[in-house]
């Protein structure tokens, strides 16, 4: 395969243990795999363990996925690269899936069609098995079954594994770095439909994917937690979202619905109660004053 013609394979990192470098390791073989490091302090590849084939970018400090995620991204775009496969330390894609997106995504480019990004159906055993795809809806989002052999529109994909048209990223622009981590695909995704591209998921294609922590179970339903500080910039950037214009009010209004479940989900099930209560809080303060960027200085 041609330079040209040779997907890209974003990975960040954030404190990867063996594992991590082990599966990005097994990247090589499929495209130019860059790794962006957001882990406090510098290393290098070499004392990471990181194959010679990996280009390494080390920024010492957390800055975030959006801004990781971009500095990944310009990378294989200088590299020649026309889409890019983006992955989250943790993900374990298959052989078939990091050759099949891109092929898929290819095909829907050569017959004409306008399609920002491709991804795969997400599996959580944790959280029930395969999650299905999202449309936005009133007064519920709408839920569509993974399924059968052709695309599905949707109106977003979580970025692991999604496949990226490079063509489509340089007209729609770099993910939002003030918003730091959560929401930062849903609303590159809103931008992408925006300007008049497809989202597409794939049923036939599966990634493993553990979404959040450890799952609270309330009520017979399954529901991802998260850390007290991830709870702050759900919140922040929610209410961030709601504010700004291009976003479609069937996502602002399921969210504010959302939002008093959510608090008492968290005050009542997860502890340390009152840290998540407490930064849960502080995020939709902030998001009202219109605070971005990361809560504390990287650097």
């Amino acid at each position: 395969m041609s330079a040209q013609l040779q997907p890209g394979i974003v990975v960040v990192f954030y404190r990867p243990d063996d594992g991590c470098i082990e599966r990005a390791n097994r990247l090589v073989d499929f495209g130019q795999c860059v790794v962006v490091d957001n882990t406090e302090g510098v290393c290098t590849a070499e004392e990471l363990g990181l194959k010679p084939k990996i280009a390494y970018i080390a920024n010492g400090a957390n800055l975030g996925i959006a801004t990781a995620l971009n500095q990944g991204v310009e990378h294989v775009r200088r590299a020649g690269c026309w889409s890019v496969l983006l992955f989250d330390q943790d993900s374990d894609p298959s052989a078939h899936l990091l050759r099949e997106l891109p092929a898929v995504l290819l095909r829907e480019l050569e017959a004409g069609h306008r399609v920002a990004l491709i991804g795969p159906a997400y599996e959580d055993v944790r959280l029930g098995g395969i999650a299905p795809f999202v449309r936005f809806g009133f007064p519920a989002l709408k839920r569509v079954a993974a399924e059968g052999k052709n695309l599905i529109d949707v109106d977003f994909l979580i970025t692991s594994g999604s496949c990226v048209n490079l063509d489509a990223w340089s007209a729609i622009g770099p993910m939002d770095d003030s918003l730091f981590i959560d929401f930062v695909d849903l609303e590159w995704c809103i931008r992408a439909r925006a300007a008049g591209y497809r989202v597409a998921g794939a049923p036939w294609l599966r990634l493993a994917h553990e979404l959040g922590g450890e799952p609270v179970h309330i009520l017979g339903r399954s529901y991802p937690s998260h850390s007290p500080m991830r709870h702050y910039y759900m919140f922040r950037n929610a209410v961030e979202l709601m504010k700004r214009r291009y976003v479609p009010w069937k996502w602002k209004a399921n969210e504010l619905l959302k939002l008093p479940f959510r608090l008492a989900i968290y005050g009542i099930w997860l502890k340390p109660r009152r840290s998540h209560l407490r930064m849960a809080f502080l995020g939709l303060w902030h998001g009202l004053r219109g605070r971005s960027g990361p809560l504390y200085s990287a650097r």
